[in-house]
């Protein structure tokens, strides 16, 4: 079958591609974007790949059940996300406040999409065809990350699996190539064998049609029949309210944890009331050729054509120039859902791969001459791995407390696909946006990367994300001991000054994390002041479903361990830690000198260089200026003898 310059959005779409109904209908809580980096155009590509005949609903107005009929019912299954990141995130500040714009749909316009997206949409197809409603497969990062009892920060309790208050067949979690490629498959067989519909075959639930698939969970009446199942604590005890509860909440989750890995992994359970939600070991990720194959389909990298008069869609114009280069991170950082989503290990794509489409990118109208970046979710990741193939070592981190010697770290392989891009006609310039993990670039391997990036492939400033000063606060984040940064720092502004250009850093940093108390959020403050920071990128901490942070946030305790563990919980407390963090703000001084005086620092407010802000009601003397550069530009040294060196001034 010919691919499709775009899927199907209506029926006169799909009827004008020679299609008399649809094989499989992705529901959508993002516009439709037909680029490789929204879930929905490289699930529904993979799968028209297969010979599979897609359409897409994107957006539907879920008050009603009409826009779910409006393609018709699928021949094999539904598949619904909530889009490429959580329904409530893409409403709401970590604060509950209101957006004022949604980055995945058309305009920039808000109010498209309902809380929790999948469950609803999920609800509306079972209504729109009742008893006729073939399969629904829920997917997508909201229900990944939510595919047993998960602690719901919106709500402030714990809520069972995503499956149940869905109703769905089935759910996928991870990247679901495999997956849906699976899935598609046996539903194929059983459309045969009833007939020329799903409707003469059972339930999946029942029939066990879907029961089993890896990179899967499912709902069972009994797990008698699994010798090998894992059974974490219940919802019914991790949802109790009570230090045994919450003890329970911590040991389901290291035992999942446990079990989350594609090599090793058995399968888990957690009962709820009558049932067990059963989740079976990761899919294998594609491998490099595979993913050659994936990201060469013939994607038109723009929007539907439906929201042109709408300008577009705002997430695309920071991806429009991109190319992923890699999958996975082994990162493991614990506030981070990427490892629970993408998985651990890193999947390169080959060389040619990716120049071939740094060529039909410089061949696509509009193209300007600049691929904005080439990378993965860390960009110096690329052909990076353990070398001795493992998934992730029991108890242990790849890059925490310091890189492990299995570790292969070279980047030349990085730093010849930078130099090739560069040269493929049309193209003038190739940056790297997606920010680089800093103990890499300056580890063994990576010799003269930083005078790479710094020469020709930084547009200003690069990408880290340095999170925390203090290194208790570090080591709750997984996060490398701060002399590592501190050594990144000399070495970026040397390379810097080598290159001849002005350049900086875009740092991000996180306020409000488990074990990030006032005292803490001060000595950031004191490091960000002595080296003349001004950090711009702050984020405050939001406890992503499956992640450790969340099960620290929710327990009090690191589930890993079973350290106690002080939280930020009130809006209050995490408002403080914000202001602390960003205490040049003049609107911040009252909640700064707050927090000094809590934490017993009332040194740190007056006119001096050590003060972070003046008394009430006074205005700093016109001779104490502020700094005025950004937020690391070059050359910035040291005020005086001051220099941090293991997260302490001397």
């Amino acid at each position: 079958m010919a691919a499709c310059p775009m899927l199907p959005m209506t029926r006169g779409e799909a009827v004008a591609l020679g299609w008399d109904g649809l094989d499989v209908i992705i529901v959508s809580g993002d516009a439709y974007v037909d680029h490789p980096s929204f879930g929905t155009a490289i699930i529904g590509r993979y799968m028209e790949s297969l010979g599979l005949r897609v359409g897409v609903i994107a957006q539907p107005d879920w008050r009603s059940a009409s826009d779910f009929r409006g393609l018709g019912r699928p021949r094999l299954f539904f598949g619904v996300t909530a889009g490429n990141i959580e329904s409530e995130l893409a409403r709401r500040t970590i604060m509950r406040k209101v957006r004022g714009e949604d980055h995945y749909s058309p305009g920039g316009r808000v109010g498209l999409r309902p809380d929790m997206a999948g469950v609803v949409y999920s609800h509306r197809l079972r209504e729109a065809f009742k008893r006729d409603c073939p399969p629904i497969v829920l997917g997508g990062v909201e229900a990944s990350l939510r595919r047993i009892a998960y602690y719901d920060y919106w709500t402030g309790r714990v809520k069972r699996s995503v499956l149940f208050d869905a109703k769905a067949d089935l759910l996928v979690y991870g990247m679901g190539e495999r997956a849906s490629a699976e899935i598609a498959r046996r539903l194929t067989e059983a459309v045969s064998g009833a007939g020329t519909s799903y409707e003469g075959a059972a339930p999946a639930e029942e029939s066990g049609i879907l029961d089993g698939i890896r990179g899967t969970a499912v709902v069972r009446k009994s797990i008698s029949d699994m010798p090998d199942v894992v059974e974490i604590p219940s919802y019914e005890e991790v949802s109790e309210d009570s230090h045994a509860g919450r003890r329970a909440f911590a040991r389901a989750f290291r035992e999942y944890m446990e079990n989350c890995d594609p090599d090793r992994g058995r399968p888990v359970a957690q009962k709820t009331g009558d049932r067990y939600v059963v989740v079976y070991p990761p899919a294998r990720e594609l491998d490099s050729s595979e993913l050659d194959r994936l990201y060469a389909l013939p994607f038109s990298r723009a929007p539907h054509p439906r929201y042109a008069a709408a300008g577009g869609v705002p997430a695309l114009e920071t991806v429009r120039s991109s190319i992923v280069s890699h999958r996975g991170c082994f990162g493991d950082c614990s506030f981070c859902a990427l490892a629970a989503h993408q998985g651990r290990r890193v999947v390169s794509r080959g060389a040619d791969s990716i120049l071939e489409e740094a060529e039909r990118l410089a061949a696509s109208p509009g193209f300007r001459g600049t691929i904005a970046d080439i990378g993965g979710p860390t960009a110096n990741m690329y052909r990076l791995g353990c070398r001795k193939g493992r998934y992730r070592c029991p108890g242990r981190s790849c890059l925490v407390p310091s890189i492990c010697p299995n570790l292969e770290t070279d980047h030349r392989p990085y730093m010849e696909i930078l130099r090739s891009a560069t040269k493929v006609g049309g193209v003038s310039h190739v940056f790297v946006e997606s920010g680089i993990r800093y103990d890499l670039a300056i580890s063994g391997g990576a010799a003269g990367f930083l005078d790479a990036l710094c020469g020709k492939h930084v547009c200003g400033r690069l990408k880290i994300a340095p999170e925390h000063i203090s290194a208790d606060v570090l080591r709750l984040m997984n996060k490398p001991p701060p002399d590592r940064y501190l050594e990144f720092l000399d070495m970026y502004r040397d390379a810097a000054g080598r290159s001849g250009r002005r350049l900086g850093l875009a740092q991000y940093f996180i306020s409000g994390h488990p074990g990030c108390g006032l005292k803490q959020m001060v000595e950031l403050a004191e490091f960000l002041r002595y080296r003349r920071m001004a950090p711009e990128q702050v984020q405050d901490f939001y406890p992503a479903p499956l992640t450790r942070a969340a099960a620290m946030f929710y327990t009090g305790m690191d589930p890993l361990t079973g350290e106690e563990v002080c939280v930020a919980r009130s809006d209050r407390e995490k408002a403080i830690q914000r202001a602390i963090l960003l205490f040049r703000t003049p609107g911040n001084s009252a909640k700064v000198r707050e927090a000094l005086r809590a934490a017993g620092r009332e040194d740190l407010i007056g006119f001096s260089r050590q003060c972070l802000v003046p008394p009430a009601g006074a205005e700093p003397p016109a001779a104490v200026k502020k700094p005025t550069r950004g937020p690391y530009e070059f050359p910035a040294r040291r005020i005086g003898e001051v220099r941090w060196r293991r997260g302490k001034r001397r």
